[in-house]
């Protein structure tokens, strides 16, 4: 889509490094929608450097899709996204297609825990709800109860600092955890029974 085939006001993320880096990527303007900041992608994608490259991920509540596309352009094989909202989802699909990458990718209109109890399984997965939604610490037992995380693999949870849900520690383990203004993100290794 170029600059003026995008509507006025339409917010715009960067993709922070890759394949793809400095492209700018539309996604629709609500209030719903909050985007992963570059700091915090930059932070994260430092972590998981030795990590994505050939990587199945999965982007949860994928949003704007931020999480997954930085992963596709830093070399992971494939990602899944899912979102509740199918406006998201359009803008992901129309995303991946300017940067040549609907092939890798798998997108789905539904809630997260149907995909989570399904048969696929992923390497990293990206756990970012809406803060005011609650679904975080559900999410994340959904995800260690249906085994569809590889042997060591990891989970990105965002939640807000002044409010942070819970990680259920018993099936996972504090690898990396930061905060940014009011974001607390963290980087869990999943404990295989």
């Amino acid at each position: 889509m170029s600059q003026r085939d995008r509507p006025l006001g339409q917010p715009q993320l960067r993709v922070i490094g890759g394949d793809w880096r400095g492209r700018k990527l539309s996604f629709p303007s609500k209030r719903s929608l909050r985007p992963t900041t570059d700091r915090v992608r930059e932070t994260l994608f430092n972590w998981l450097a030795p990590m994505v490259r050939d990587a199945q991920c999965l982007d949860l509540c994928a949003g704007s899709g931020a999480l997954g596309i930085e992963a596709l352009s830093r070399g992971a094989q494939r990602c899944d996204f899912v979102d509740t909202d199918q406006q998201a989802i359009d803008a992901i699909e129309q995303n991946l297609c300017s940067l040549g990458a609907a092939d890798r990718a798998t997108l789905r209109t539904c809630e997260a825990d149907t995909v989570v109890n399904g048969d696929a399984r992923w390497d990293i997965v990206f756990v970012d709800p809406p803060f005011e939604a609650g679904l975080g610490n559900r999410l994340l037992s959904c995800l260690a109860a249906s085994q569809c995380l590889r042997q060591d693999g990891l989970v990105y949870f965002e939640t807000r600092r002044s409010a942070p849900e819970t990680v259920p520690e018993q099936h996972y383990e504090i690898y990396r955890e930061k905060t940014a203004g009011d974001v607390c993100f963290r980087l869990l290794r999943f404990r295989s029974a």
